[in-house]
């Protein structure tokens, strides 16, 4: 398979609970490694932080390129309670309480001890002193992991890459529908308030055959649609596919056509056929399911959002693209009828203890796509010991800078040249090898002048 380097899995014994002196249970956790460019023996270790869902392999994008450069080896971990990295037999919210991105912290520094050790085994090291160069890399919020490993465990990598990294955890992330506004553009968000507003009256007036048009008339919940549309809207500038929403939304507004219809089409054709977009995992009856299913991960990251870091992607007050039924108190009542009583995010307590996007740490390259809703929780402000660029071009959205344009359906090696503007895309790949490549020496220098 050519989306993937590796998909062949390993495992290693994990701590459950870092923060417990007399718990020590262990789970198994997954994971992959792909040696082919490695330099022996001191060329260095790229580690690819997994994020909110299954991990099913090292996937061939811009890091395989880059791995190819520097001569690295690559191994990526699975998210603890993700994909098959379970450590209990159900899901219930009393079993989630080790879900938590402090732990997965720690989950990766406990794994890159364990690799290193058991890399010096290979290459007939004596253990103690000698080690590789690691670099960590993460999209979106394993983008933020990586950033805030580079914070609470500088020893352990000689620098991050925070791609679309949601550093920021936001109450009220009213930022992300305006950008969705600005990135389609005046003719298109006007198409797309219209199209709301309709589709807001027809779930008035005859709510199962608007929802029918979505193949969604299992929502019981007319908020949870809206939702589900909204979040529709979203792919399209998230991963780099504008057109496929805009142009025929557009056409249809100026032919009198009828916009629900056509969105509809947009939605089944593009979000659920192409990337994947399941109707079910907006259906609170099956996100309060406690066994263990395919489409678990939505539960898991719902958890994560309703204890630790919301984004709760509500409606502006004036001029928003999506519903107004999608605020504050939507989330919360999500949360609650998912996990029960009492369970909501502690915001401030996430942004006291990583410093939100005042993140006080060194060698860590922020990147973002200009059209990325997301951007708005990263860090957009430049400093030379944190670099920050952002990709201007029109297709540029999560991840474009390991992902290539578009964003999904997946790129091989994250190929630039069908971004709208290669050159934003190229320029910023040009300085994140320069700060690697530095990065990478400097550690090397420093663990030089110790042994």
């Amino acid at each position: 398979n050519n989306n993937f380097l590796t998909t062949n899995e390993l495992w290693f014994n994990q701590t459950l609970d870092h923060y417990s002196p007399y718990d020590h249970r262990k789970f198994r956790q997954r994971y992959y490694e792909f040696m082919d460019n490695f330099r022996a023996p001191d060329g260095p270790v790229f580690m690819i932080i997994c994020g909110e869902g299954p991990c099913s392999g090292i996937a061939n994008d811009y890091i395989s390129v880059l791995a190819k450069k520097f001569g690295a080896g690559v191994v990526s971990l699975e998210h603890r309670y993700y994909g098959k990295s379970f450590p209990f037999k159900s899901l219930t919210t009393e079993n989630l309480k080790y879900l938590s991105s402090k732990q997965a912290l720690f989950d990766l520094a406990a794994f890159r001890k364990y690799y290193q050790e058991s890399l010096n085994v290979k290459l007939n090291r004596s253990s103690g002193g000698i080690e590789n160069p690691w670099f960590f890399f993460g999209i979106s919020y394993s983008g933020a992991l990586s950033a805030w490993f580079r914070l609470k465990f500088p020893h352990l990598t000689c620098g991050s890459l925070a791609s679309s990294a949601v550093l920021r955890s936001v109450y009220e992330f009213s930022e992300l529908d305006q950008q969705i506004g600005e990135s389609a553009g005046q003719e298109c968000k006007a198409a797309l308030q219209e199209t709301n507003k309709l589709m807001e009256l027809r779930l008035k007036v005859n709510g199962r055959s608007v929802k029918a048009l979505f193949n969604a008339t299992e929502l019981d919940v007319d908020a949870d649609f809206l939702y589900l549309t909204a979040d529709a809207a979203v792919m399209a500038f998230q991963y780099g596919n504008p057109d496929k929403l805009c142009v025929p939304l557009v056409q249809a507004k100026k032919n009198g056509g009828d916009l629900v219809e056509t969105y509809s089409r947009y939605v089944r054709e593009y979000c659920m056929r192409v990337w994947g977009l399941l109707v079910r995992t907006y259906n609170r009856k099956h996100m309060r399911n406690t066994v263990v299913t395919a489409d678990s991960a939505y539960r898991l990251w719902w958890f994560q959002v309703c204890t630790e870091l919301a984004y709760f992607q509500v409606a502006p007050a004036k001029d928003s693209v999506r519903s107004q039924q999608i605020n504050t108190e939507f989330h919360l009542d999500l949360c609650k009828s998912i996990f029960g009583e009492g369970i909501y995010p502690k915001v401030n307590a996430t942004n006291m203890y990583y410093g939100g996007d005042k993140i006080a740490a060194t060698k860590i390259i922020f990147t973002n796509g200009l059209q990325d809703p997301w951007r708005h929780a990263s860090k957009q402000t430049s400093s030379p010991e944190l670099p920050s660029y952002i990709m201007n071009c029109n297709n540029c959205g999560h991840g474009a800078d390991l992902r290539g344009c578009p964003q999904s359906p997946m790129v091989i090696e994250g190929k630039s040249n069908n971004c709208s503007s290669p050159d934003a895309v190229n320029k910023v790949r040009q300085q994140m090898v320069e700060h690697i490549d530095l990065w990478l020496s400097e550690c090397r220098g420093s663990s030089r002048t110790s042994t």
